[in-house]
């Protein structure tokens, strides 16, 4: 089995159910449990002008293969009406495999570790929840990448604090 991090955010049709359904999506998902989720918190858009993001992490141990594994979180991204038009733009559900083990993937349809992992505080706080020390792939640690990247209208959910 292999450990995988998916980072979930939704900005549109109501963001929390959005992210809390997809939450339990991910756990359906054949060979796979859901091993533990981050709180859930509130962040700024990037890009064009759109409404407020929610977002969380889930860590989860699956014996589905990267590319098998991308393509169940893109069936759920579709089953939440998942439409790409704008680069950045709102969304009803963004699913990205974060993380898969310590592999390092670079296909055209798959970037492990994603590409904006260490430049983003909605992803980079939520991997603290869950695994304060993390190690990526690379070798350089989650406590550096915290230090370099403040978390800037980044606020946690008291009311939905653990997914």
């Amino acid at each position: 089995m292999a450990l995988a991090y998916i980072g979930l955010g939704s900005n549109l049709d109501d963001p929390l159910a959005q992210v809390m359904r997809a939450i339990d999506e991910l756990s359906a998902l054949p060979q796979t449990q859901l091993a533990q989720c981050s709180a859930i918190y509130s962040s700024k858009p990037i890009g064009p002008e759109q409404p407020d993001f929610i977002n969380a992490v889930a860590l989860l141990d699956t014996h589905l293969a990267p590319l098998v594994l991308l393509d169940a979180l893109q069936a759920i991204e579709q089953a939440h009406q998942r439409v790409r038009i704008q680069h950045w733009g709102p969304r009803t559900l963004d699913l990205d495999l974060l993380l898969y083990g310590d592999q390092v993937i670079a296909t055209e349809r798959l970037t492990v570790p994603h590409p904006y992992l260490t430049q983003r505080g909605f992803v980079l706080y939520p991997l603290a929840d869950i695994t304060p020390d993390l190690q990526l792939p690379d070798g350089s640690r989650l406590p550096d990448w915290l230090h370099q990247c403040p978390p800037d209208g980044l606020v946690k959910l008291p009311s939905a604090s653990e997914c």
